[in-house]
């Protein structure tokens, strides 16, 4: 039964700590890592060698949206005839005609531009027209799919079922296309970007990777657990090893001034298409097309003005309005210059979150409060520190989550520490209870930090009980027979002084010193103390009825009894100290016990006594007692019985 419990118990934390832990990873992790690569990864800006053209407020303001398409030609016309740019990239999607006129002028635009790649989606729900749909994705296939292989364990992907459709002028001029596809976690935060889409069995690169493939001619390329391989340079893009698709972690960089949305040099695109005209008709143009000689150019919008849809903005761990064009930039950024934002592997941070709780609960169980808490606080600040710098070199290790279950881990430890401390109290006390009073136990534990030597006067009723002939019953008995009568005696009278609110302060020998008033409060400790030695007697008859069965030998006992003013607290010294009641009033109270012997009695009372208790005795009195020790007589009283 006991190891059942055990183990319940023992479940029962686990399971508690499986689910802090999945909760801590799931709800604040992502948080965690938000704010780490905001404060440690990002501390540079993006490349220099990469430029945006931004259709912004700026340009809205000049040509009122939308556009007729022939204004797309002065941007694209800018880079073809009077720059020296390595790849252009659209981050946007034509999927229907406009004007003819102009969109003729458009596409004859973009058939001359060999540099140009330009953007495509995929979509979860099937073709208007599956019979067209099916012809269509023959010819995107035959025509922009890629030498891609896949080699990994598992490839359940994302199930596709349709591409963006093209215009046929529109198909027919372009000639490299990438997806512009994302994904965001389910927070709402976009911290992946998607290396290569599986399309009906057919590979699309990403728009930056179909970028970086062209510039490099680094086909063919493999996919592998880990890691997206350009087989001809040895370039590899880590991915998150997931069958759903071919995920990377984004590495984002400081963002630049220029509305707190962009890490990359931009540009607006009216100021493009006014340097167009301005070179066209010989004039200096706004901006030297030299600017943008061995760059990599990425087009697109993002427009504040809500009414005109163009708002491309991203939840990013760098701002809630990050431009999706500037995204795509960051992650071409990122395959340039191979760096790279690496997850840190599940395995591992569960390896590294056990061992800090483990070394948690080791210092919590082996030193003291102040001390456990400094040195596991050093622990976090520490592996904050080591996070910190490996976020720095794009890493990314779980933060908070490691910190929360040192945190339960203290909780757990110091709570269990406790219970055992007071299980071992509760013995402790138990085992002191059988040397001193329970009251008197109870009264130190309640004063605790008061302890010290010192006292008060009170008054208190202190009573005597002895045992008739003792000294000669045990010459005739053995040792074991004595101390089994003795024991079975104090065992029955100890509940008695318990019950009339009496604490036993010591047992001398064969003597029994209770006090009555003292430390349990009590106006009827005179009365109390009367009734207490009536009972002790009626239970020494039952005892001697019982013995005499037993073949043991008959004991009688004698009580005194007195009421005053005593000291009352502890004695002793600083290291050693005991709680007692000294002073005339316990010496009297001796000597009246005492008196039983002369006067062949069992209870004598005192004149202050019985002056407490004369409505609930039958007395004898005797007068003029001589008491060694003083100068006068006093009256004693035999009690008889008690009255009412």
């Amino acid at each position: 039964m006991r190891f059942i419990k055990f183990l319940l118990v023992s479940l029962s934390v686990c399971l508690f700590f499986l689910l802090a832990y999945v909760a801590t990873d799931n709800f604040l992790e992502p948080k965690a890592y938000n704010y780490m690569v905001k404060t440690f990864t990002a501390y540079k800006t993006g490349s220099n060698n990469i430029a945006l053209i931004v259709i912004d407020d700026k340009s809205i303001g000049r040509h009122r949206w939308p556009w007729s398409r022939d204004l797309y030609c002065g941007i694209y016309d800018y880079f073809k005839e009077y720059t020296n740019a390595k790849v252009i990239m659209s981050d946007s999607i034509v999927t229907s005609k406009d004007n003819p006129q102009a969109d003729l002028k458009y596409f004859k635009t973009l058939n001359d531009i060999d540099n140009l790649v330009v953007g495509v989606t995929f979509r979860g729900k099937d073709y208007n027209d599956p019979a067209y749909g099916l012809k269509y994705d023959e010819r995107l296939k035959n025509k922009f799919a890629m030498n891609i292989t896949d080699m990994r364990t598992d490839t359940n992907y994302f199930p596709f079922k349709s591409a963006s459709i093209f215009p046929e002028e529109y198909f027919n001029s372009v000639k490299m296309l990438g997806a512009i596809t994302s994904f965001s976690d389910d927070d709402g935060y976009l911290r992946v970007s998607i290396g290569a889409i599986n399309y009906k069995g057919t590979f699309y690169p990403s728009l930056s990777l179909r970028a970086y493939l062209y510039l490099n001619g680094d086909e063919p390329v493999v996919i592998k657990n880990n890691a997206i391989i350009c087989t001809r340079s040895g370039v590899k893009i880590p991915i998150i090893n997931e069958p759903s698709g071919c995920y990377s972690l984004i590495r984002y960089y400081k963002l630049r001034t220029h509305n707190g949305s962009y890490s990359h040099k931009t540009y607006s695109a009216i100021d493009i298409m006014d340097s167009y005209k301005d070179l066209k008709s010989g004039k200096t143009p706004l901006i030297n097309p030299k600017e943008f000689d061995n760059k990599i150019i990425l087009i697109g919008a993002n427009v504040k003005a809500a009414a005109t849809g163009l708002a491309d903005v991203k939840h990013t761990p760098m701002s809630s309005d990050h431009s999706g064009l500037d995204v795509q930039a960051t992650v071409f950024d990122n395959i340039t210059n191979q760096e790279f934002m690496q997850l840190i592997p599940n395995t591992v941070n569960i390896v590294v979150t056990l061992v800090l709780m483990v070394l948690a609960f080791f210092i919590i169980r082996n030193c003291p409060l102040f001390s456990a808490i400094s040195g596991i606080s050093l622990i976090v600040l520490i592996y904050m520190i080591l996070c910190a710098l490996l976020f720095r070199q794009g890493y990314a290790i779980n933060i908070l989550t490691p910190i929360s279950m040192i945190i339960i881990t203290m909780i757990f430890a110091y709570s269990h520490k406790y219970i055992l401390e007071d299980r071992n109290k509760e013995k402790i006390k138990n085992a002191m209870g059988k040397y001193i009073s329970e009251d008197i136990m109870k009264n130190v534990v309640k004063n605790i930090d008061e302890l010290k030597l010192g006292g008060k006067k009170a008054n208190v009723t202190v009573l005597f009980a002895d045992i008739r002939g003792f000294t000669s019953m045990s010459e005739k008995l053995t040792a074991d027979e004595v101390s089994v009568i003795l024991n079975e005696y104090f065992t029955e009278i100890e509940p008695i002084v318990t019950r009339n609110n009496g604490v036993i302060n010591k047992f001398i020998g064969d003597a029994v010193m209770a006090i009555f008033g003292e430390p349990i409060q009590d106006e009827n400790h005179p009365k109390n103390a009367v009734r207490c030695a009536c009972q002790m007697l009626d239970k020494v008859k039952e005892l001697q009825a019982k013995w005499l069965d037993e073949g043991k030998p008959k004991i009688e006992i004698g009580i005194g009894i007195n009421t005053g003013e005593a000291f009352v607290g502890n004695i002793g010294s600083e290291k050693r100290m005991e709680y007692t009641v000294i002073g005339d009033t316990v010496n009297l109270a001796s000597r009246i016990e005492g008196n039983n012997k002369i006067f062949k009695t069992n209870l004598l009372i005192s004149s202050s006594t019985y002056a407490s208790v004369r409505s609930i005795v039958d007395v004898v009195k005797i007068s003029d007692v001589k008491i060694r020790g003083k100068e006068k007589t006093l009256d004693l009283y035999e009690v008889i019985r008690l009255i009412g």
